[in-house]
């Protein structure tokens, strides 16, 4: 909202020296945030002033075009007090008119100097200055002419033509439609800024009574238009301009100036809040109707625009159809014009919720719209249509018809109950309970009782609906500078939950291997699941449309991480980074399809019925982790020559976040998309399997820019927090030597080294201190479909030296449960 500070304070005393930074700072502190200060005059320096043109002479050149060599009397501005000589290229003024001229030494907007120079064979110096020549507008086809009365030659022509007023631009959060006008901000002034009195409400007018020889106005729907008022103005003259303090309070408020009847239109919207409209009274036929839109119905609106209308949409119509699109925009077929003398003026309450509606449905955006939809005082319908039927007699010459139609009633405001010292408790201020009762009634609310305050807002306030807003309005105008900066204390023996702890000791285990963590936005399309090698019956492609989505190419929310992290690979590699190891820990969306969700009531607390039905129709959002390493896994050096990623540095991954929560992975062999068939390893934990991981299909390495044999994994992380050992013991060493047994057993190329070393282990006993898998050999000396497995195993006490024979037996105790179970065989 931009507004000009003289009619701010034409609505509003201050005291003497308050100066606008000081205004401003105290209205930004109170919730009405200054965006600029602008002055239309501030970028002009040097002699601008009053002229009149003595003469003009026209002389056509031989372009075609046609100049006027003028004489202008500038009084003593250019130091001689003779006529001053400019070359000036309008044509709409003539000698006698009193023009704003700019002599040489003057600077004009865009750093344009202006000099005497020769031009079309004369000395031209100084400008004869139009609308865009000093910022004011985009008129740049004539001069400005200026009134009678302006003033005298060489007078300083900054203060009439507003060139010197400060223009306030503020933020209006959408709750505060009301500020949206002078009329709220200057009631802002009142009771943001100390010793300001006097509040003029530019609404305080006694309009004519309602009677039955007004233009006839039937409202079908009382809910989306509860007050119509419509009065007549006769024998309007359509030529009449535009008085200048209009033009340049709208201009500066940053509307444009059309014509004297629309000008004033918007002048008393900007002045009040109210959106007024403006019809052809000779075009409308018949009584106006104001009802929703049917089935099929169009309408031409005053952009030009056919719009299909929705039933939803509030229409004004009379007996040729629709003529406008309530409280939004008018129709092209009552438009005023040029030729308009007698003016059908509107000025009605619209539902808000309504408004919003319409003008999205649409796509339109007016600033009349604007304030519908956030809510107008439904009080001063007839005040602000008075007060446009008197500006169109006084300036357009015109005569207020004696009928004024008046339909509904304004809506009843809320009676709020609020605690008498909630404003106290809520900001931790010594605020009383009357002192909060002062800053209610300060800005427009009848308080009654006390401990427990009755308050009713005013009607100029939609947005005050419950005790927390009535508080924060006593909180802003006792002052948010106010408000104390406590930090809260913490409750004792609370810190992060199991689950948070969990999550961090997982991050940073993967950290410790060497991942790097990824965000990736949780959104993908069709195509990112084919590029997968998804097949159409994978359940992972039954996803979740969003309604709105940022991308059209990724509409969905996503059942799986590998999309997002594969595509953050990709682009690493693409950029010189062949070398990778990242992770992400985040959620998917599985749909549930239960339904939509219902609309819980807001007058209450929800039951634990609805909450759990509301709890059924959301997805569910089970929380994974995808890691991807493509390249070097160690690299070259003096040390020896690189180690490439192989699939069992994933499954190794995977196994070392599940040791650092106490939990053993088991790995099998799977078949599974995205992965390569036999180079898939199903990761399980006590039985249930938890993920995948294992080396990408070579098809999906290429779909994503990756390197061939890149390695990916995705595990449920919920089902490993949910089974996790959260508080291990510490380990337990022991101090007596270790007895070292290794065995080769050879088994079939089928067989996991995992069962086997599952044998092993269970063979071996408590005496077991590890085993470790340390060679595989496939060959001749085993024999086709035949491998070698080679296990180092350690055994040790806790509290005593082994005895000879005891790590033997233990060993061969091992073996036979390994031959037992998958057939192994002790290689010699």
């Amino acid at each position: 909202m931009k507004a000009p500070l003289s009619w701010i304070l034409e609505h509003v005393d201050v005291p003497a020296g308050t100066t606008t930074e000081h205004l401003t700072d105290r209205l930004t502190l109170t919730g009405l945030k200054l965006e600029a200060v602008v002055s239309p005059g501030r970028d002009i320096t040097g002699p601008l002033v009053i002229g009149r043109v003595l003469t003009m002479e026209p002389e056509p050149q031989k372009n075609g075009k046609t100049i006027n060599w003028c004489t202008v009397d500038v009084g003593d501005a250019n130091g001689t007090g003779e006529p001053q000589g400019i070359v000036c290229g309008a044509h709409n003024f003539e000698p006698g008119d009193l023009v704003a001229t700019v002599l040489p030494g003057g600077v004009l907007p865009g750093g344009f100097e202006i000099g005497a120079r020769k031009t079309y064979g004369h000395m031209s110096a100084g400008m004869i200055c139009s609308s865009r020549e000093l910022g004011l507008g985009d008129d740049h086809d004539g001069i400005i002419v200026l009134p009678a009365d302006a003033g005298e030659p060489g007078d300083d022509v900054r203060p009439v033509l507003g060139l010197d007023e400060e223009t306030i631009e503020f933020e209006i959060n959408p709750d505060r439609a009301y500020a949206l006008s002078i009329r709220g901000i200057a009631r802002e002034v009142l009771v943001s800024v100390e010793g300001a009195s006097d509040f003029r409400d530019p609404t305080d007018r006694t309009p004519p009574a309602p009677n039955d020889e007004g233009h006839p106005v039937v409202v079908e729907d009382a809910e989306g238009c509860p007050v119509f008022v419509a009065r007549r103005v006769t024998g309007f003259d359509p030529t009449a301009a535009t008085p200048d303090h209009i033009v340049q309070r709208i201009t500066a408020a940053g509307m444009r100036p059309i014509s004297l009847a629309v000008d004033v239109t918007n002048y008393v919207m900007l002045e009040t809040g109210r959106p007024i409209h403006g019809y052809d009274a000779d075009k409308v036929q018949g009584a106006i109707v104001v009802r929703r839109a049917r089935d099929g119905e169009r309408l031409t609106t005053l952009d030009g625009t056919d719009r299909a209308l929705d039933p939803a949409d509030l229409v004004v119509t009379d007996d040729s159809g629709i003529i406008g699109l309530g409280g939004v925009m008018g129709g092209e077929t009552t438009e005023m014009s040029d030729t308009t003398t007698s003016i059908l003026v509107e000025a009605a309450h619209w539902d808000a919720v309504s408004m919003y509606r319409t003008g999205r449905r649409h796509k339109i955006t007016s600033e009349a719209g604007k304030r519908n939809e956030r809510g107008v005082d439904p009080t001063i319908c007839e005040a602000a249509a008075d007060r446009v039927v008197e500006l169109l007699v006084e300036h357009g010459g015109g005569t207020a018809d004696a009928g004024v139609t008046v339909v509904g009633t304004p809506p009843a405001m809320p009676v709020i109950e609020v605690a008498g010292d909630l404003a106290a408790r809520v900001s931790g201020m010594e605020i009383s309970e009357e002192r909060s009762i002062e800053c209610l009634r300060a800005v427009g609310c009848e308080v009654s009782g006390s401990g427990t305050l009755t308050v009713t807002p005013p009607p100029w306030r939609p947005d005050l609906t419950d005790p927390q807003d009535l508080t924060e309005e006593v909180i802003r105008l006792v002052g948010y500078d106010h408000v104390p900066s406590v930090l809260p204390t913490p409750p004792s023996g609370r810190g992060l939950t199991r689950s948070q702890q969990l999550r961090r000791r997982i991050g940073r285990t993967l950290a410790g291997d060497g991942f790097v963590e990824v965000v990736t936005f949780p959104f993908v399309g069709t195509t990112d699941l084919d590029d997968l090698g998804l097949p159409a019956d994978d359940p992972r492609r039954d996803l979740l449309r969003l309604s709105n989505p940022l991308s059209a190419e990724a509409p969905f929310m996503t059942t799986t991480l590998l999309p997002g992290v594969l595509r953050t690979a990709g682009r690493n590699v693409g950029h010189g980074n062949a070398d990778l190891a990242i992770f992400e820990i985040g959620t998917v969306t599985l749909p549930r399809h239960s339904g939509p969700a219902a609309i819980l009531p807001v007058d209450r607390r929800p039951s634990d019925d609805e909450f759990a039905a509301l709890d059924a129709a959301l997805p569910a959002q089970p929380l994974r982790l995808a890691l991807v390493a493509a390249g070097d896994a160690a690299s070259a050096g003096w040390w020896g020559p690189a180690r490439p990623v192989t699939w069992s540095d994933a499954v190794e991954a995977i196994r070392s976040v599940a040791a650092a929560i106490g939990l053993e992975v088991k790995a099998s062999s799977a078949d599974l998309a995205p992965w390569h068939p036999g180079r898939c390893a199903e990761l399980s934990v006590d039985g249930q399997v938890v993920g995948h991981a294992g080396e990408l299909h070579p098809t999906v390495c290429q779909a994503f820019g990756l390197p061939k044999r890149t390695v990916a994994a995705e595990v449920d992380l919920d089902l490993l927090i949910e089974r996790a050992v959260h508080l291990r013991p510490a380990p337990a060493f022991s101090s007596y030597p270790v007895a070292k047994e290794d065995v080769a057993l050879v088994v079939d190329a089928s067989v996991p080294a995992a069962d086997v070393e599952a044998a092993l282990r269970e063979g071996a006993g408590e005496l077991l201190e590890s085993i470790r898998l340390f060679d595989v050999y496939t060959g001749d000396q085993v024999g086709e479909g035949k491998k070698s497995l080679a296990y180092a195993l350690r055994f040790r006490a806790p509290d005593r030296t082994l005895k000879e024979g005891e790590a033997a037996a233990a060993r061969d105790a091992a073996v036979a449960l390994a031959t037992e179970r998958t057939g192994a065989v002790q290689r010699a």
